[in-house]
């Protein structure tokens, strides 16, 4: 077994350590289980989709013990290289449109909005994209979901638009005409007006969040009424 390293990365609600050679320590802080993100990450791996492999969980579900993906996120490279904004975004829409080629199990929870027995990742945006040595790996599953597509791709599209990015170089590559760039590139590969239909629903779950500040939620309110 591993011994616990250093703190390598904090999300909005769990801690990331290192944890012996080639694995890594996943801690909620908030004594969130895990189990069902787990179990989600699993059959998904089993599909052929890219997940970090995992290892084990605690009893009680809060730690998750899980492939190390060396390698830079998806919103690092955006903001090391973003002239390969249009390479990135068409890696997104093709992690989008494999995902939802895996019909959902029926024991995963229904998405906000829609139907259908698709499965979902409802948080698949650039922070939560590895690019490892072999390709892109998704990370971050807690809100995996069975519905329609098309809820997926309107809630990446909230995200790109609206949510804030960490600060430091990666800023710049999602402000302004990058951003917008970003998100018009993404949404080519889909139909814009089935994405349509579903962001009141995204937008209206996402604005409960309680990970969103207020300038994100503000953010998003415009964007729907740009939508419109």
């Amino acid at each position: 077994m591993g011994e616990l390293g250093p703190l390598l990365a904090s999300g909005r609600d769990s801690d990331i350590f290192e944890y012996g050679a080639g694995l890594v320590l996943r801690r909620s802080r908030g004594n969130r289980s895990m189990t069902s993100e787990a179990r989600i990450m699993d059959f998904v791996r089993e599909q052929g989709f890219p997940v970090p492999a995992i290892h084990e969980i605690s009893s009680d579900g809060t730690e998750l013990i899980m492939e190390r993906i060396v390698g830079p996120s998806m919103l690092t490279v955006l903001g090391q290289r973003p002239w390969a904004i249009s390479s990135q975004a068409a890696l997104l829409a093709g992690l989008h449109q494999g995902l939802h080629r895996i019909p959902a199990p029926d024991w995963v929870r229904d998405a906000p909005g829609g139907t259908g027995n698709q499965l979902l990742h409802l948080d698949l945006h650039p922070n939560n994209i590895m690019i490892g040595a072999t390709g892109p790996v998704v990370i971050d599953w807690s809100n995996a979901a069975r519905g329609d597509g098309d809820t997926d791709v309107a809630l990446t599209w909230v995200l790109l638009a609206s949510a804030g990015v960490p600060a430091g170089r990666a800023t710049s590559a999602l402000l302004g005409l990058a951003r917008s760039s970003l998100v018009r590139m993404f949404l080519k590969d889909f139909d814009l007006d089935r994405v349509k239909v579903q962001l009141p629903a995204v937008v209206e779950w996402k604005l409960t969040d309680p990970n969103m500040d207020s300038d994100e939620r503000a953010a998003m309110r415009k964007l729907l009424v740009r939508a419109e």
